[in-house]
């Protein structure tokens, strides 16, 4: 995952297993903004790489990441 080290990419897939799913978006970038032990570069790479879409679990947004 381009832009992220591994400790930055493990902290916001540990995030991503405590979302509601299906989630669109809009609400994962929301509950991303919400963590704070990731850093706000990261956090900005999540929200301009993750394309537009409902996600049914965390594998599914992995998976949209490419990670």
């Amino acid at each position: 995952m381009g832009g992220m080290d591994m400790q930055s990419k493990k902290a916001a897939m540990d995030h991503l297993d405590h979302v509601s799913y299906p989630a669109t978006k809009e609400e994962l970038v929301k509950a991303c903004d919400n963590m704070s032990d990731v850093p706000d570069a990261d956090k900005k790479w999540f929200m301009d790489n993750l394309p537009g879409g409902t996600y049914q679990n965390s594998g599914d947004v992995r998976a949209a990441l490419r990670m």
